[in-house]
């Protein structure tokens, strides 16, 4: 094992000049171009964190970006996915049910594993697990500038690859006021959002220091779901003319009780906000719930970037990250056996022990680097950008009995399985725009990434596991934009994207293949006044997608399978239509086929051929709508609905893994006082969720098991089980922000 990671360490040093060595030549290259004022001085140097991983209004790219203030209007505590949930294609789901906690987010049907988010053009995707754990952001969305959502490909990005979607975060820009905000906000299920934030505005017209301190709690829709969410962000920047430096410290500490067990459908009439988790049975017979079965984690992540404009052509920008991550999830387990903990067996009063009641802790510890460094050359109707990213990851997975009935030959802190994973992640890209003629632009991206990806030790259930994998990936991407006219343009791209499989993916099955997508985007593009319409036509065609089979591991982790092939079809429509000037509609619908080409499965001990199947978890039909009435200047009524259609959770279009259709109502309000006094606006907030008390359910898991029958011509039957999270009747949340 030392020899191994020895080996990764060269590499890792190797890699790290390689980069260290690149932007070294590009800042020295560029720093010799004489020094002048940017002409362009409409692009924010804030924007430039985000620029080589996001596209313009002009490119062949899908995509809807959200500002500060959109996001502002429902800032109330739920997480980033649910302020995203009325984007097109969009579905999101919570643990707990209410929207603050563990949720997640899916587009055009694609899990979260595979979207691709970044922060400030930072990787956020878990390195191992691939997916985004958005509980340890608590109230990120009060420190999010902007964002944009890709979906499809989209450009080259940093990180794992975006295989369906992307979201990248701009934090919050440099403000040339001295500000202050308090806000706080009550409602449903206990839950409570309190915030405070700050700037110091321009200090000698270069300085700013600003932050952000946050707690939010909720004891959720589901029983006992609760979460306490602590976090923090604050920032230093520098800017001139020229420079744009920024030194940006954020993360937190959440404490989740765990709801990801959902219930079967006999308890979901019967009892939809039962919770299993904890449930145990105490030495009278009576049902208990273990008090602290509970996710403890704490993320802190350390940014530094420096954004340089050299002259009207050149700009750079190198960014640097260091994330710590660490925490546990505990658990109380009822008679488990030695085994499962290396435990010896032992005599009490002539009768062998090999049971016990415990306490566990399942514990991960790791370190996070990444360094990115881009330049941007822009000149005659050509905008190019080139650059790379390097990341190495160093994760501890371990566990420990803190309680046990009987111990056996423990002792205190003793690791009942132990593993470490290694992974770097080197990419390098170069992109380009250029404007043809007055009619026609073009768009070319060329992506370079090579995985490593080592692991080795124990897992949870005491089996060795080892990978040692290599991946190189080629993803180049082209496009075309045609502008017929000021009003009208039309646009055509294709991408292909090759992404890895995850930790939980080899654990299932070490000789899991890389997924490849090729993307194909055709779009129409109107806007004539404040009328805008947008439609697009994808076709996503996949070789060896890993598609969720619907299972989960025993601690939630979603099982993927490869799928052979596959593809996703489907119309996107969006549009803006102002009525009247003082009522607005905002519709959009994605109609979809989405199928496995070919599903070959074992049922009644024969390997059945079930031919062309629906892909889990995506609905044909997605669509959402928000009426938007302002009657006066200061206050603003929103009508938001969301309707999904029909699903399945596993990949067989098994009646017991179907996710019915729903239909679901929010209605949004903001009013906003302007004042002369201390505060310069009071800003008031209501939401109520689910207005006509929808019970319904957005997310589950499906599975299948063999049995003993007689009854049956090979002797075995199939069984299947699923599981439901169902989500929160009507709730209120109500908000008020001090703005000075």
């Amino acid at each position: 094992m030392a020899e191994t990671k020895n080996l990764f360490k060269i590499r890792l040093g190797i890699s790290q000049n390689l980069i260290l060595l690149f932007a070294l030549i590009a800042c020295t290259t560029l720093s010799a171009q004489d020094k002048v004022q940017d002409s362009t001085k409409v692009e924010k140097l804030d924007e430039v964190l985000v620029k080589s991983v996001r596209v313009d209004a002009k490119s062949p790219i899908t995509h809807t970006n959200v500002t500060k203030k959109e996001i502002a209007k429902r800032n109330l505590g739920q997480d980033i996915p649910i302020l995203l949930n009325f984007l097109p294609s969009v579905v999101t789901t919570s643990d707990a049910g209410a929207g603050v906690g563990y949720t997640g987010i899916r587009v055009r049907g694609v899990s979260p594993q595979s979207t691709n988010i970044t922060i400030n053009g930072i990787p956020y995707n878990d390195a191992e697990s691939l997916g985004t754990f958005w509980v340890n952001l608590g109230d990120f969305a009060s420190s999010v500038e902007s964002l944009q959502l890709q979906r499809g490909v989209g450009t080259s990005t940093n990180g794992s690859g975006a295989f369906g979607a992307s979201i990248n975060i701009l934090t919050d820009a440099v403000s040339k006021e001295a500000k202050g905000e308090i806000s706080n906000s009550f409602g449903s299920f206990n839950t409570r959002k309190h915030t405070v934030k700050f700037s110091t505005g321009l200090i000698n017209d270069h300085f700013e220091i600003a932050g952000r301190l946050s707690n939010i709690s909720s004891d959720g829709y589901i029983d006992r779901a609760s979460a306490d969410l602590k976090a923090y962000f604050l920032q230093g920047s520098y800017i001139d003319d020229n420079t744009l430096i920024k030194a940006i410290v954020f993360g937190g500490n959440e404490v989740t009780y765990q709801s990801w067990f959902g219930i079967d459908r006999a308890t979901l009439e019967s009892d939809r906000t039962f919770n299993p988790a904890g449930i145990y049975e105490d030495d009278n017979g009576n049902i208990q719930f273990y008090d602290n079965e509970v996710d403890n984690y704490s993320q802190d992540h350390y940014q530094l970037h420096w954004n340089q404009r050299y002259n009207n052509y050149w700009s750079t920008t190198v960014g640097l990250n260091y994330t710590y991550g660490r925490g546990y999830f505990e658990q109380f387990r009822e008679d488990d056996e030695f085994e499962t903990y290396g435990f010896e067996e032992f005599e009490v009063n002539g009768e062998t022990q090999n049971i016990t009641d415990l306490i566990r802790r399942r514990w991960l510890d790791n370190d996070f680097y990444v360094i990115n460094a881009s330049a941007n050359y822009k000149n005659n109707g050509l905008d190019m950008i080139f650059g790379g990213s390097f990341s190495h990851y160093d994760g501890d997975h371990f566990g420990e009995v803190i309680w046990a009935e009987f111990a056996s030959q423990s002792d205190i802190r003793d690791r009942y399985y132990d593993g470490n994973s290694l992974k770097n992640d080197l990419s390098i890209f170069s992109k380009a725009n250029y404007q043809l003629n007055d009619k026609i632009s073009l768009y070319g991206d060329l992506q370079v990434r090579n995985v490593t990806y080592k692991t080795y030790g124990t897992t949870s259930d005491l089996v060795d596991f080892e990978v040692d994998k290599d991946f190189t990936f080629f993803n180049p991407k082209a496009g075309i934009t045609y502008d017929l006219n000021t009003n009208n343009s039309f646009y055509f791209s294709y991408a292909r994207a090759n992404r890895e499989p995850n930790r939980t993916d080899f654990e299932s099955n070490n000789d899991i293949e890389p997924e490849q997508l090729n993307d194909f985007e055709l779009g129409w593009r109107h806007r004539k006044g404040n009328f805008s319409f947008n439609a697009n036509a994808y076709y996503m065609l996949y070789n060896e997608q890993l598609v969720l089979s619907g299972r989960l591991d025993d601690v939630g982790n979603p099982i993927r399978t490869n799928s052979g092939e596959s593809y996703r079809l489907g119309l996107e429509l969006e549009a803006v239509i102002p009525v009247t000037p003082q009522l607005t509609l905002q519709p959009n619908m994605t109609i979809s086929s989405n199928k496995n080409r070919e599903t070959i499965v074992s049922l009644n001990g024969e390997l059945q051929n079930l031919g062309k199947t629906d892909i889990s978890f995506s609905p044909d039909l997605v669509a959402a709508n928000a009426i938007v009435f302002q009657p006066i200047e200061n206050l603003q009524l929103s009508l938001l609905s969301k309707y999904v259609g029909e699903q399945f959770m596993g990949n067989t279009e098994n009646p017991e893994s179907r996710l019915d259709s729903f239909f679901v109502n929010d209605f949004n309000v903001t009013y906003t006082i302007e004042t002369n006094s201390i505060f310069d606006s009071v800003v008031f907030t209501g939401l109520v969720n689910n207005i006509f008390n929808e019970k319904y359910v957005s997310n589950g898991y499906f599975g299948s098991f063999d049995f003993g029958d007689p009854d049956s011509p090979t002797g075995i039957s199939t069984g299947f089980f699923s599981g439901f999270y169902p989500q929160a009747t009507t709730n209120v949340l109500l908000g008020v922000t001090l703005n000075f």
